[in-house]
């Protein structure tokens, strides 16, 4: 028995490898130096703004007496915006 997609002749299209939302994201909270968490998949979390990222990492800038840090991508759990 066919699938209902293909009972009916409909050809499902494959998802797209990269959409760009990630970038926009971060190219968001940067332009809008946005407070944010970011945890880390060791449970830490860290907080500051996202000033530069690449492909690889993200640098959170944080207060004045902290160091800033640069975060490997597949060291994120998730990064979330705190509000002000």
């Amino acid at each position: 028995m066919k699938g209902s997609g293909e009972a009916r002749g409909v050809a499902k299209s494959k998802a797209p490898a990269q959409t760009f939302e990630e970038a926009r994201y971060l190219r968001k909270l940067a332009s809008a130096k946005s407070r944010v968490r970011v945890k880390l998949k060791s449970g830490e979390e860290v907080e500051g703004f996202i000033e530069y990222w690449d492909q690889a990492f993200v640098r959170l800038t944080r207060e004045p007496d902290a160091p800033n840090l640069f975060i490997f991508k597949h060291d994120i759990s998730y990064i979330a915006e705190l509000e002000d």
